[in-house]
């Protein structure tokens, strides 16, 4: 993937339905180019699909935040599973370095939040955990 595809891929997390030839007059390309390009990123499996973020995708959770979680031992999979259970968690992910688990927190108002975030720390086997609301959105994907 040159820069002009990465070009391309910007343009089009900004707005999937642009025409393509606004996409073209954007990037300074032929819309053949532009058309053929965005085949190719398909193909290839660059771009695996399109979708649609509503105001609801966005105003449903006003509270967001991400909080890593340390587990003790071999607990990770009891554990994951049990994250997975819960309503607020938005995804659940597994990583490596410091923390074990990242999850994505989405609740209505703070007090459910806090909530949330202490009843994870109360699961067996949550050594530590770190917790980030997110203020700002800049980019969507």
């Amino acid at each position: 993937m040159d820069e002009t595809d990465q070009r391309l891929l910007t343009a089009l997390r900004q707005d999937a339905r642009a025409a393509l030839s606004d996409l073209a007059l954007t990037l300074g390309l032929s819309r053949t180019t532009v058309r053929s390009r965005i085949a190719r990123l398909r193909e290839r499996g660059e771009i695996i699909g399109f979708t649609v973020v509503t105001r609801a995708d966005v105003t449903r959770d006003p509270v967001r935040g991400l909080m890593m979680i340390e587990i003790e031992g071999r607990g990770t999979d009891r554990i994951t599973r049990m994250l997975g259970n819960m309503a607020e968690l938005r995804a659940v992910h597994s990583t490596n370095g410091r923390w074990d688990v990242i999850v994505e927190i989405g609740t209505d108002t703070l007090e459910r939040f806090d909530a949330v975030l202490h009843r994870i720390r109360a699961i067996d086997g949550v050594v530590a955990s770190e917790t980030s609301l997110l203020l700002k959105t800049r980019k969507s994907v």
